[in-house]
């Protein structure tokens, strides 16, 4: 298959496209920057040039394309404030999607995410987020519409990845909580730290992207978490473990002044199920556990 990738060269797109390429498939990545292009011509794929806003952009290459798997999203401004101007560009891109795609029952894989999705409950893949009109929700409504391609003609399909996509070289979530402990001199977790977590290894999530743009049937909701919910407090003692500080709770209102712009939500109870994912695309995650991970040590190498 020829499969258009966008957000190729990020985190999780420089695993998929080496998975893709290796299974035989044919990889053309959407590239903004001179950086990404040398990259994706590096690893093998062909290059297309734009961002997620140049929509002819990406209708022409969906038409031209077997399958889309679709990565980017603006986290520089989401992260910066404008969460919901994000959430919107990727509405516009994939409805851009939908257009090219419509009729042809080529597939369509749509990067979502689980956090939020049924706080304090193992939330499954029968759970559908709530549309509620507030910023994260726009980002919900654009899976519901990714969903709903199905009734178009095309093989859609939502992965819903876990907050936690560790491995070597994350400057997410994890590479936060670490970097906050060495400032703060001390590993944090909120409140008694039994919170927990999903997390999955980004090549399993790449491996997962890939056997969902093969296929999973039309309307396939699919949860990336290779771990149902890490405790935040065995994180932070594995963090104070290797960085040699104190390990400690801190109030929850106390959160925004200790986590910074994780404050909000480093507290969330959020396990998952990826019970019927497996099942359905017999998906065996097989590498490293979040844990099993941070403790290689990679995560605390420094540069400087």
């Amino acid at each position: 298959m020829r499969i258009f990738v966008t957000g190729a060269s990020g985190w999780i797109g420089s695993a998929v496209v080496p998975e893709l390429l290796d299974a035989g498939h044919q990889v053309v990545g959407l590239a903004r920057s001179d950086t990404s292009a040398a990259a994706l011509t590096e690893a093998g794929a062909d290059v297309v040039r734009g961002t997620v806003d140049d929509l002819d952009v990406l209708r022409e290459a969906a038409a031209a394309s077997d399958g889309v798997i679709h990565l980017a999203f603006k986290h520089d401004i989401a992260f910066s404030g404008d969460f919901q101007g994000a959430a919107e560009a990727d509405r516009r891109a994939v409805d851009a999607f939908g257009e090219a795609l419509a009729g042809t029952d080529r597939p369509f894989v749509l990067a979502s995410g689980v956090a939020g999705l049924a706080p304090g409950r193992r939330a499954t893949e029968r759970d559908m987020p709530t549309v509620d009109g507030s910023p994260l929700s726009v980002r919900a409504a654009t899976s519901l519409a990714a969903l709903g391609l199905a009734s178009r003609g095309v093989r859609s399909s939502v992965v819903r990845l876990s907050p936690t996509c560790h491995g070597e070289g994350d400057n997410g979530l994890m590479a936060t909580l670490i970097a906050t402990a060495r400032a703060k001199g001390v590993s944090g977790y909120l409140g008694d730290g039994t919170n927990r977590w999903p997390a999955v290894h980004r090549l399993d999530a790449a491996r997962l992207f890939r056997l969902a743009v093969e296929k999973a049937p039309a309307g396939a909701v699919l949860h990336g978490a290779a771990e149902e919910g890490v405790a935040l407090s065995e994180v932070a003692e594995v963090i104070g473990r290797h960085l040699g500080v104190p390990v400690t709770s801190v109030a929850p209102e106390a959160a925004a002044e200790h986590f910074g712009w994780m404050g909000g939500f480093v507290g969330l109870d959020a396990p998952v199920s990826s019970t019927l994912t497996r099942d359905l695309l017999d998906w065996q995650p097989a590498h490293p556990g979040l844990l099993d991970d941070l403790d290689k040590g990679h995560y605390f190498h420094t540069t400087g």
